[in-house]
């Protein structure tokens, strides 16, 4: 009895000893007899004992390979130090397994390989201003690289790009002087739309003032016209009314039946007035003669 119960003890230990709990975004490569036999994922697993063993514990997880600044030489012959970062995750254990001795030293070794042929055929300026095309270059080289192995190269950044410190020197002058010129460039803009403003408000000022100049002589011009219209009018109105009092005396004259002696007496009144003026030669009709001797003899009359 103790015997069997010692056997089921030893046998429970046993199958407790062989269970395997797999958590998630991990997976086990289990071999058998020393042979590949199949990939555990995420569960409860049971291995035989003396026949199956873990080979290798594998995180599916999306991993980062920081790796040293490698120098590198451009086209133009600058050597310049530039360090990467590589975003990549195990897509298959089994390759990721048996593919490669070492994976991450060997996606290292090809990384730098990989920079170094790329960081070859550009210069200078354009290593500098390139990231993004190095980094995309980069990735579908290590990515086609590593598929063999079971990795998958989701994402590779150049985190830093360090030339020679005389270049860095030359650049930081350069970037001074860029800086200088555009400094120039947006005060002499300035000072070109000040002048342009200041010649806008001077012309806008002159057309403003002749405008003004204008409407002035046009008020004075309207004004005189104006008093002339009116001056003519006083005077139009006084012929008017001289004409209308001639008429009036004409009238009255016709009114109390006139005979011609007294028309033929205001017309010597109106010789007199005719004679106390500037006149040297005065032409008198025959009638006012004849009607002057009437008077004359009237007069001796009166005075015997």
């Amino acid at each position: 009895m103790w015997v069997t119960i010692s056997l089921a003890a030893f046998l429970l230990i046993v199958i407790i000893s062989n269970v395997r709990i797999v958590s998630q975004s991990n997976a086990f490569v289990i071999e058998r007899i020393g042979a590949y036999f199949s990939t555990w994922g995420t569960g409860i697993h049971v291995k035989i004992p003396f026949l199956d063993q873990i080979a290798a514990r594998v995180t599916l997880k999306e991993q980062v390979a920081d790796f040293a600044p490698q120098p590198v030489i451009t086209k133009d012959n600058v050597t310049m130090m530039i360090d990467t970062v590589i975003f990549l995750q195990i897509t298959d254990p089994k390759l990721y397994t048996y593919g490669v001795i070492n994976p991450f030293n060997a996606i290292e070794n090809l990384s730098t390989t990989t920079l170094r042929n790329i960081i070859g055929e550009l210069e200078l300026d354009e290593t500098l201003t390139s990231r993004d095309m190095i980094n995309n270059r980069m990735r579908l080289v290590l990515d086609e690289a590593t598929d063999p192995w079971g990795i998958k190269v989701n994402r590779v950044e150049v985190r830093n790009i360090t030339p020679p410190k005389s270049i860095q020197e030359a650049m930081e002058k350069q970037m001074r002087a860029e800086r200088e010129r555009r400094e120039l460039i947006l005060k002499a803009e300035g000072e070109k739309q000040s002048a342009i403003l200041v010649a806008e408000g001077q012309k806008a000022s002159a057309i403003l003032k002749a405008e003004a100049e204008k409407a002035a002589v046009i008020l004075q011009a309207e004004a005189a016209k104006e008093a002339a219209i009116r001056e003519a009018e006083g005077e139009a109105q006084a012929i008017i009314n001289v004409q209308k009092a001639t008429a009036d005396g004409l009238n009255m004259i016709k009114g109390v039946n006139a005979d011609e002696p007294l028309i033929k007496l205001k017309s010597l009144e109106a010789l007199q007035k005719v004679a106390d003026g500037q006149a040297t030669k005065i032409i008198i009709p025959s009638e006012l003669q004849n009607l002057a001797g009437i008077v004359t003899g009237i007069s001796e009359l009166v005075k015997k």
